[in-house]
């Protein structure tokens, strides 16, 4: 099915990935070799013998000077469909070319598949296993997550000349990732052009050198003519893109549902209203009978105060959904915020991120990056699935922690966040009939809603640079009586009822993942 296109190297290094070829359980139709015309007489007896091995094998003389050129001119001895490039040394696994074939028989659109890989140390021996979500645009513009186990269908493949790569025109690293972006910018491009492998099919030796992608992604997003900004991100080799913020800024409505607990309330309102940089806010405390005298006389201080704030009375026994549908319908701002009553910003700058986030018209919702007060992650956003519908991503997690392969650090799509804190635009939130309030009335509402609005064709989106305090369900308390258990056991029902095929195959995860745990561990 595939043909392999290599550039020569030493001859031990080369030999690795040949026999890697060779013992396929499906056996490529060509593989293109390229070497140096000067090396040809000296290589003939070992190229003849991979002849023999390899009966696709086709050796071509190229005095093509950099990495980026040889690749353009092996395209053209390619004679099939799909492209895979496999650098000396690097191997693939025996049944690469089977499961690349399987997945793209089963996605006839797909013209991209993306595979799991791992890493092989100077002994040969494997570790690292990395095992990628699917199609995720704004992980791609964070990192280059998908690596070098890219299949290409080769009418898609980029010809990326020299001049094009400027000074990375022989690292391999920046070229895979310029060709992949260059495969997002086609006019034609659509996300089921991109297809998963849910296997470990490459083996590679990991780069030495390290670089700055910064200008390569600044220069895809100036391509497709947008005035994103991007700068490094948080750890090396990664990248944080900043969005234009809309002129002029838009009104965001923060709603805070709330029953007495002023000792919850207090701290999450009055650390918004002080530590909040971006001023164009609403904050809507949504009163759901409320008779603590301490509380209510804070209501009555904080909004004859400061004018961003409201009090507005749900007199009604408590629905999560009800009561949130009801302060969305009272908002003024173009911009919905879900804020539970027991969060805190941490710095001034979480709501700018979320409204230049959530102002981009293919986002849906905005998730932010929640910690408990012992500074471990809360909230790293929501892994369908996890405990049979869903659970929140590298839930204990150090703050500073990494995560799995960067991703506590990274801007990406998730198919869903939590509503302790989440934006979506109001308008959105209305195309899709807002929280459900029959059925979910407590928990995974924010859920169901992220779904309702990826189903609609927006993205969900978590941010690390957003960043809160969450005394997770303080003020609601647990489930911990019969009425309660019944509820809690009626609402994963209908989650599963509804949503079954997305909580079982979360793109945004993968499947050789736990959904017992949220640490990203093996199943």
């Amino acid at each position: 099915m595939k043909r392999c296109p290599w550039r020569s190297s030493k001859l031990s290094q080369l030999g690795e990935s040949l026999a890697s070829v060779a013992e396929q359980s499906l056996a490529a139709h060509q593989v293109v070799l390229l070497i140096s015309p000067n090396r040809r007489e000296a290589l003939q007896h070992w190229l003849e013998e991979w002849q023999r091995e390899l009966a696709g094998l086709v050796v071509v003389e190229s005095e093509a000077a950099t990495l980026a050129s040889q690749r353009v001119e092996a395209l053209t001895y390619c004679e099939h469909a799909w492209v895979w490039y496999l650098r000396p040394g690097d191997r693939l696994a025996t049944a690469a070319i089977y499961y690349a074939a399987k997945i793209a028989e089963g996605n006839p659109q797909a013209k991209l598949l993306i595979a799991d890989e791992d890493a092989l140390d100077e002994h040969g021996i494997r570790h690292s296993p990395r095992f990628k979500p699917g199609w995720n645009p704004d992980l791609l513009l964070s990192m280059p997550y998908t690596g070098r186990a890219v299949c290409y269908q080769h009418a898609i493949i980029p010809r990326l000349s020299a001049q094009q790569c400027g000074e990375h025109s022989d690292h391999a690293d920046w070229l895979d990732y310029a060709q992949v972006l260059s495969v997002v910018r086609r006019a034609d491009f659509s996300p089921e052009w991109v297809a998963h492998v849910p296997h470990v099919v490459y083996h590679g030796h990991p780069e030495t050198v390290s670089l700055s992608y910064v200008p390569l992604v600044q220069q895809h997003l100036n391509n497709v003519h947008s005035q994103a900004q991007v700068s490094e991100g948080l750890l090396p080799g990664t990248q944080r893109v900043r969005w234009p913020m809309p002129s002029p800024e838009p009104l965001v409505s923060l709603l805070v549902p709330t029953r007495d607990g002023v000792n919850i309330l207090k701290p999450c309102v009055d650390a918004i209203l002080d530590r909040t940089d971006y001023n164009h806010f609403e904050l809507l405390i949504l009163d759901n009978q409320s008779t603590c005298p301490e509380t209510l006389a804070y209501l009555d201080d904080v909004a004859a105060r400061d004018s961003r704030v409201k009090v507005l009375l749900w007199d009604a026994p408590f629905n999560y959904s009800t009561i949130n549908n009801f302060g969305a319908a009272n908002a003024k701002g173009s911009i919905i915020g879900l804020i539970n009553n027991d969060v805190e910003p941490t710095e001034g700058t979480w709501l700018t991120e979320m409204v230049e986030q959530v102002s981009r018209p293919e986002v849906g919702c905005v998730g932010a990056k929640l910690y408990y007060p012992n500074d471990t992650v809360q909230h790293g956003g929501v892994i369908l699935g996890l405990g049979g519908v869903a659970g929140h991503s590298h839930k204990h997690f150090h703050r500073d922690h990494p995560g799995y392969f960067y991703r506590l650090k990274l801007v990406q799509n998730l198919s869903a966040v939590t509503a302790a804190c989440l934006l979506l635009r109001k308008s959105v939130f209305e195309q899709v009939g807002g929280l459900n309030e029959e059925n979910l009335p407590i928990a995974f509402n924010d859920v169901d809603l992220c779904l309702k609005v990826r189903k609609a064709g927006y993205r969900n989106l978590w941010t690390p640079y957003a960043e809160l305090y969450h005394h997770e369900s303080v003020s609601r308390g647990a489930d911990d009586n019969p009425a309660k258990r019944a509820r809690a056991n009626s609402e994963v029902a209908y989650m599963r009822r509804t949503w079954s095929k997305a909580l079982d195959d979360d793109p945004a995860y993968n499947p050789n993942l736990t959904l017992d745990y949220e640490d990203f561990s093996l199943r």
